[in-house]
């Protein structure tokens, strides 16, 4: 399991739920948090195979920015 962290531009609980559904469907997401009180609106993934450049292009298709800050 590794755990991927992004800066996003998914700030408010509306963002949350449109963005959910894409999300849980994700092939490789464990599971996934967003911290909307966190200025930087960081997204936490349990990736069980899902890489950087899956969970960015999932983003995309719903309108929102994912900038990768670590993966361990």
């Amino acid at each position: 399991m590794k755990t991927l962290k992004f800066k996003t531009n998914i700030n408010c609980g509306g963002c949350v739920s449109k963005v959910t559904p894409f999300l849980n469907k994700q092939e490789g997401i464990e599971s996934w948090e967003v911290d909307t009180a966190n200025p930087n609106k960081i997204l936490t993934i349990e990736s069980d195979g899902a890489t950087e450049e899956d969970v960015k292009s999932t983003l995309q298709k719903v309108g929102f920015k994912a900038e990768c800050l670590n993966s361990n």
